[in-house]
């Protein structure tokens, strides 16, 4: 394959928009749709390869700080649309025959608003600029919520009533920079797109990337469906990361816990790299390096 579209630059929304645009462009195997808008107007893209009565669904960029996860999807996207026009290989399978009857969806950026706010500052707050400054003492990087204030990550309807009240423990009551999970579950409409499109879209299994920690997450309290221990041992010996239970504030609220929790499928939360939030750009290559082979598996499982 030719030098990546993808490269490891700090994308903003419009960048993105560009990105995905331009792989449309590029590969007549990718389909991409708007599923919803954020809560300051911004699309939701849903990207779709192969046909099949059951498709696996990546989300990726639930957190601000955490937007290197969307590049990664597009870069694998890019290169599986361009292995299936040329017949070509990833990760020593060929494309084709792995995709055979089988379908691919994508999400790469669940919080678009939230990554601007990382990303850009007091300039993509709005009205909310001051308070959402003193709320973050004027330090944006590490802005992980939406446009509301609202952690997306802890808005799904999961847990999400003990969940708060361990927000609650940890001093948290109302929006700010993390970990606030709304007032009702499904109070966003990130979070509403995103169910909505499990619902209707027929879903064989979910993985969530986020960062940082190199471990994959793949129970719902103890609910364990069936194929999911089998799916999570072959995900970690692809990737070399760990299994892991997810504990205390990171316990439920979650994308997957609601997938696992309403449909008994599999669900996986994968923590991308290592380090500090965010991430820097120039880990992309090495980080997509070490998961392509991962990424491929999760398609085809």
């Amino acid at each position: 394959m030719e030098e990546s579209r993808i490269r490891p630059v700090e994308y903003d929304y419009l960048g993105y928009r560009r990105q995905i645009e331009a792989l449309c462009r590029a590969y007549g195997s990718l389909q991409s749709y708007v599923i919803g808008r954020s809560a300051a107007g911004r699309d939701l893209w849903a990207l779709r390869v192969g046909r099949a009565s059951e498709y696996v669904l990546f989300a990726a960029a639930f957190h601000g700080s955490e937007r290197i996860t969307c590049s990664l999807l597009l870069r694998f996207l890019e290169e599986l649309c361009e292995a299936l026009q040329t017949d070509g290989e990833i990760a020593g399978l060929r494309a084709r025959n792995a995709m055979f009857g089988r379908g691919l969806l994508v999400v790469p950026l669940v919080n678009p608003d939230g990554c601007e706010i990382a990303l850009r500052g007091s300039i993509a707050c709005g009205r909310q600029a001051p308070e959402f400054a003193r709320l973050c003492r004027g330090d944006f990087r590490h802005w992980n919520a939406n446009l509301r204030g609202v952690d997306l990550n802890h808005n799904f309807d999961a847990g999400w009533q003990a969940l708060r009240e361990r927000e609650r423990a940890a001093g948290i009551y109302g929006p700010g920079p993390t970990r606030f999970g709304g007032f009702r579950p499904e109070s966003e409409p990130e979070t509403v797109a995103l169910t909505r499109l499990c619902w209707n879209g027929r879903i064989r299994h979910v993985v969530a990337f986020h960062t940082q920690g190199e471990v994959i997450y793949w129970t719902a309290g103890e609910k364990q469906p069936a194929r999911a221990a089998k799916m999570a041992e072959i995900l970690a010996t692809a990737s070399g990361y760990a299994l892991d239970v997810p504990v205390g504030l990171a316990e439920g609220g979650g994308f997957k816990d609601w997938f696992i929790e309403t449909f008994d499928r599999p669900g996986f939360t994968v923590e991308v790299g290592r380090g500090e939030n965010p991430l820097p750009a120039s880990d992309l290559p090495a980080l997509y390096d070490r998961l392509r082979e991962m990424l491929m598996l999760a398609v085809i499982l």
